[in-house]
């Protein structure tokens, strides 16, 4: 029998028939061994469903357990939540049904977390790769770029680095960092035993990733493992590109956690600075002083007004059509 912990890989399958074997296949290709798969096409339109079926011999062959599925289409969030209600890991690996993992990522972020127990979550640097997966490098534009003497950023994290620069420092996953946006790269391992509801995501926390990386803060510790174990595909069909739609989904996010923020009650179930960030909004350091923001939404009808105060006083106002 196995002594090595149980790592459930998951992945929400959504039309990337020209990618899912790819991605199956580096996960086959880990050098961890203790590995179950389990796949959830959400309805998709092309033939990522028959693709993946393609798959199935090879996957009873390599884990120790597999669960392959489609179902009708409903959303990322409700396929996350039977993907976990089927996992039976001590760890969850999730991917996308278009990206890479590195042979050995699973491995080393097992060994970190497993030495570890005060974090919860670990994470490494991603490489980008385009639609052929031939590695590539992003310009000021995030354009793809092959030459490394006009990039701008080698990697996912140089380009996050840009706005958030925790990734050496103690403050890496911190709430009061992530509270003003996400910074944590693509493929992390994060113990099963944070996921203590039943229906974990919600449709009104459309950015998953985002949403989860806030609750984890508010309680545990995360680590940025300084290598890279993930290649990030860069192509048309990224979410993240469509910004009209991530504006709303990133709207839509924070307006859920303000209300999750307003209703806790144990100040000491949570770490000090989410009490904080409850209290007073924002803390940011500038030149070593700390000032206090505070970003109030008020909402009535479709009208949204958003106010920054800094300490008791405003310091801008201003109102606009939020219907989300």
């Amino acid at each position: 029998m196995c002594k090595l912990p149980l790592v459930s890989v998951i992945i929400p399958a959504y039309n990337h028939e020209s990618y899912i074997q790819e991605t199956i296949k580096s996960i086959i290709n880990q050098t961890y061994k203790n590995i179950e798969l389990i796949i959830l096409d959400d309805g998709s339109k092309d033939s990522t469903w028959q693709k993946i079926q393609e798959m199935r011999e090879e996957c009873n062959q390599r884990f120790v357990r597999i669960c392959l599925n489609t179902k009708e289409n409903e959303g990322t969030c409700k396929t996350l939540n039977k993907l976990l209600s089927m996992a039976k890991g001590d760890f969850i690996y999730l991917i996308a049904s278009d990206d890479l993992a590195k042979p050995y990522a699973i491995e080393k972020e097992v060994q970190f977390l497993n030495r570890n127990p005060e974090y919860a979550l670990c994470v490494g640097d991603n490489e980008i790769i385009d639609k052929n997966s031939k590695k590539c490098y992003w310009d000021r534009k995030q354009n793809i770029v092959y030459d490394k003497n006009k990039a701008k950023y080698l990697t996912f994290v140089d380009f996050l680095k840009r706005h958030n620069n925790f990734f050496n420092d103690e403050c890496f996953g911190k709430y009061w960092t992530l509270y003003k946006n996400n910074y944590i790269s693509n493929g992390y391992l994060v113990r099963k035993s944070i996921f203590d509801k039943k229906e974990y995501f919600t449709q009104e926390a459309p950015l998953e990733d985002y949403y989860l990386m806030l609750q984890i803060s508010k309680r545990y510790k995360m680590k940025y493992l300084d290598e890279i174990l993930f290649s990030y595909r860069w192509h048309a069909g990224n979410t993240v590109r469509q910004k009209e739609k991530m504006a709303k989904m990133t709207a839509k996010t924070r307006i859920y956690e303000e209300k999750l923020l307003h209703d806790i009650s144990d100040e000491n179930s949570v770490y000090p600075d989410v009490i904080k960030i409850k209290k007073f909004g924002l803390l940011y350091r500038t030149y070593g002083i700390p000032f206090i923001f505070q970003i109030l939404y008020y909402r009535k009808g479709n009208n949204k007004t958003r106010i920054i105060k800094l300490f008791n006083f405003t310091i801008f106002k201003y109102s606009k059509n939020a219907k989300i």
